[in-house]
């Protein structure tokens, strides 16, 4: 699903929308209010968001794993695995499907180990039970089961928080006042071009840029294709790099591919003799006798100051 283009302003559609977002939001509120969350035996850090969209949580996870590997801790994500159709698992990014056990935890896996359980609590218990000191929470910020010992939102600093109304008239999962009460920091990627700090409080704030990476062998034309929350952040950080896109494919987020897709998108490659490039989330969808015929763009987070962010994640 693409954003929707009222979710920016505070227009006549977002106006005539905002009783049921008002209906949305607290409906999240009472259900995190009425609802007491457990407490596992290891410190929890959720990394989360206030929109919907994709905002960066998935790089910004990873890099967390690498800081808390680097600190010489074991940590563990934990995932309810959307898409998915096995719980109570730990990935297996060798031998489990995207369609076992969703998209992101496979691409997760890559840096630390996952369960994947829609139960975060039962998630976290076996974690630990395998030898987790601490837990990553991938998205969940909204979810009551798990207690968080410290939350960081994500925020995309090209987009920011658009209208600040919630579902269905802005992009907010939930009131920004509600959602800043619980957080403990915030991690703002990219540069801040709606000038959403100011509206963040006092709680401390990291940035971070994103970082891309091509393959040394990559033909500068290309086709590329996402299933992301917002394909044209994708889109433009491959012109970054001097690719041009001859042909944008977009799919809505988390699709899982047929044969038929895939073998279309070749088929238009071959005949303009271009690249194909995806993302490193759809690429653990893509079936391994056909991975040759695409790359993709590698990312990572690269932190302004990266020894408050390691002093955040101590306990």
């Amino acid at each position: 699903m693409k954003t929707p283009k009222h979710w920016q302003n505070r227009n006549l559609l977002a106006l005539a929308l905002f009783l049921p977002s008002c209906l949305y939001a607290f409906a999240t509120y009472f259900r995190i209010l009425l609802n007491k969350p457990k407490k596992t035996t290891v410190p929890v850090i959720c990394i989360g968001n206030l929109t919907a969209g994709g905002s960066g949580k998935t790089p910004v996870a990873l890099s967390i794993a690498k800081l808390l590997k680097k600190m010489g801790k074991n940590p563990f994500f934990v995932s309810r695995g959307y898409g998915g159709k096995l719980k109570d698992v730990i990935v297996d990014e060798t031998n489990h499907e995207p369609d076992e056990v969703g998209d992101e935890p496979l691409l997760l896996a890559k840096e630390a180990p996952v369960v994947v359980n829609h139960k975060r609590f039962d998630a976290a218990q076996k974690a630990v039970e395998n030898g987790a000191d601490v837990i990553i929470m991938d998205d969940g910020f909204q979810n009551p089961q798990l207690f968080k010992d410290k939350s960081l939102l994500v925020i995309d600093g090209n987009v920011g928080m658009g209208n600040l109304f919630p579902i269905p008239a802005g992009p907010m999962r939930e009131f920004l006042s509600s959602g800043l009460k619980r957080a403990q920091g915030i991690a703002i990627i990219g540069e801040d071009k709606t000038n959403i700090l100011p509206k963040l409080g006092n709680l401390p704030v990291f940035r971070g840029d994103i970082v891309t990476f091509l393959p040394n062998d990559a033909n500068l034309n290309a086709i590329a294709f996402a299933g992301i929350g917002r394909p044209e952040k994708f889109y433009a950080s491959l012109e970054k790099c001097g690719v041009n896109i001859l042909k944008k494919i977009d799919f809505p987020d988390h699709h899982f591919y047929t044969r038929e897709e895939l073998n279309n998108i070749i088929k238009i490659a071959k005949s303009h003799d271009a690249d194909i490039f995806t993302t490193s989330k759809d690429m653990v969808k893509i079936p391994a006798d056909v991975k040759h015929c695409f790359k993709v763009l590698e990312i990572a987070v690269n932190w302004h100051n990266e020894d408050e962010l390691r002093d955040f994640l101590i306990f």
